[in-house]
């Protein structure tokens, strides 16, 4: 099965256990426990500092906790070679700029090497894989065009189709939409939502609520280190939880079927919950 096909929804699971990490004396991440299985766009949200990144690292095994453990498939990371895990996990950064003027084909080839190992040179196959993904995003016009001159739209899905690529199971990103214009961002939402659909496990980080709520199946809410809440977009992103992590006022904004699709700044500067749930007047309808 090559990554352009749909992938099979299988027992897959990609579990950090109880994880704490520091910095120093700087306490990052504390008893954070995550699942992220196939068919799933779960959003990791939170402030600046919340670990978001940090728990990133951890899942892609680029670093090793301070207690706890991550797993695939129950078997710890660090009993994972690194090049048999890279056929597994595939990551996609925040920005990447080579100083050197790779083609962006030359850049896609790169996700083979999981595959071809760094001596052996790409084979015709890796060239049409590569070839592969740049058509199924839409950029194949852009194969010959040297990555250093195209947009940073285009950059963020030449690197998505570098980690499609290597064919792996569990797509993890790391603020992927945050310095593209706002089509493109709706863009690379709905195709995170193509690829959960496809058989993926995508899990990705981000600052933005309105964002989970587009893309994700589930979200987990990190607030000092900790997961507060971990489910459904609806159930976790709302008026209480962004005052809870953000420490703004906001009200809801409703689509005509009572759909949340944003927020809006309270002027009032109001409380928008009551001990028992999200008020009347924390909801504006569009």
């Amino acid at each position: 099965m090559t990554a352009f096909d749909s992938v099979a929804s299988d027992s897959l699971e990609l579990t950090a256990h109880d994880v704490h990490f520091a910095y120093a004396a700087r306490r990052v991440l504390r008893g954070v426990t995550l699942t992220v299985r196939p068919e799933e766009v779960v959003s990791l949200l939170g402030a600046n500092g919340s670990g978001k990144t940090t728990l990133l690292r951890l899942l892609l095994g680029l670093a090793r906790p301070r207690s706890g453990f991550v797993s695939l498939n129950g078997k710890p990371l660090t009993h994972y070679p690194r090049r048999e895990l890279a056929q597994y996990l595939a990551y996609v950064p925040q920005n990447h700029v080579t100083p050197f003027p790779y083609t962006v084909r030359e850049i896609v080839v790169l996700g083979r090497l999981p595959h071809t190992g760094l001596v052996r040179s790409a084979t015709r196959r890796d060239h049409h894989v590569a070839m592969a993904m740049l058509e199924r995003l839409g950029i194949v016009d852009l194969a010959n065009r040297p990555y250093t001159e195209i947009s940073g739209g285009e950059r963020q899905l030449a690197l998505l189709a570098r980690a499609l690529a290597q064919d792996p199971r569990i797509l993890v990103m790391d603020e992927p939409v945050s310095g593209l214009d706002y089509g493109n961002q709706l863009r690379f939402l709905a195709l995170m939502r193509g690829l959960a659909a496809d058989g993926y496990a995508v899990v990705t980080a981000t600052h933005h609520p309105e964002q989970t709520l587009l893309a994700s199946t589930r979200v987990a809410l990190l607030c000092d280190g900790v997961i507060v809440l971990d489910g459904p977009p609806a159930d976790v992103v709302t008026p209480s939880t962004i005052r809870q992590v953000y420490r703004v006022e906001v009200r809801a904004l409703c689509a005509p079927t009572g759909e949340v699709i944003g927020f809006h700044p309270d002027a009032t500067g109001r409380s928008t919950a009551s001990a028992a749930g999200e008020t009347a007047s924390s909801v504006v309808r569009v």
